[in-house]
């Protein structure tokens, strides 16, 4: 009983952590939203702590949240996705441990769909950028693509792939020997699945963003939204700069 109090405490640091990195605060506001020191958050995140009903009240409402945003089914399945992601490039993010040896026995392509339509987090969306590159020679952009439209979020996909063409291009100068090869090839086959990409439906829209709940959130976050976003009629606040960064955070030192 013990431990498992221990893995859903951890479970929801980790969430709460995740959250506040894909919005951007830092520590330092999210504890003077929360009541609590710097410091003591800190610890939370490490696992050294837990969050009272109370700060998960607020996290809630102040990030616009599901109700079963820290349900312990949907924290399993997130972490589940979440450290697939991390074994197969995404080195940014960090594996939840308490879920022992797991080891997924889906395709590359599978792994990036379902990080498009079921991520908990925009850390979690924008981590298909150095999953693709890392195994670009795994992946097939068709059978992707096919996947995706039967599942009804070609445009999602259209308008990540290009997100992460952009990515690639943004940090090509920075990179070494090895890790420049497999973006060379990744820009090659994306850029030739994204010249047959059929184009979006005009009018089309397609609410990404979990924590979107009202029309006036998607309403902010239609103003708010990126050039490619706005083409490919997404609604989401996942700007190129978080795939950017979650390229050159993947690849640690490549």
């Amino acid at each position: 009983m013990k431990k498992d109090m221990e893995k859903i405490r951890a479970a929801i640091a980790s969430k709460v952590r995740d959250l506040r990195l894909g919005r951007r605060w830092s520590q330092v506001r999210l504890a003077a939203l929360l009541g609590i020191s710097q410091n003591r958050l800190s610890e939370i995140e490490r696992g050294d702590g837990s969050f009272t009903a109370e700060q998960l009240v607020l996290v809630i409402s102040t990030f616009n949240l599901q109700l079963d945003y820290f349900s312990v089914s949907r924290q399993k399945a997130g972490a589940e996705l979440q450290n697939t992601l991390a074994r197969l490039g995404a080195g940014h993010l960090r594996e939840d441990s308490s879920l022992g040896a797991f080891e997924s026995s889906k395709r590359v392509d599978e792994v990036i769909l379902e990080a498009l339509i079921a991520a908990d987090s925009p850390r979690q969306v924008a981590a298909v950028a150095p999953v693709l590159v890392a195994q670009i020679e795994r992946v097939n952009l068709g059978r992707l693509r096919l996947k995706a439209a039967e599942a009804g979020y070609e445009a999602r996909l259209g308008w990540a792939l290009e997100n992460v063409l952009g990515a690639i291009r943004a940090e090509l100068p920075r990179v070494g020997q090895a890790w420049r090869l497999k973006c060379r090839r990744a820009e090659l086959l994306i850029g030739a699945a994204l010249a047959a990409w059929p184009a979006p439906k005009p009018g089309a829209e397609d609410i990404l963003d979990r924590e979107i709940l009202s029309e006036e959130g998607a309403a902010e976050a239609r103003a708010a939204r990126s050039a490619v976003a706005r083409k490919w009629g997404i609604v989401t606040r996942i700007t190129a700069e978080d795939f950017n960064e979650a390229l050159r955070d993947g690849r640690g030192d490549n």
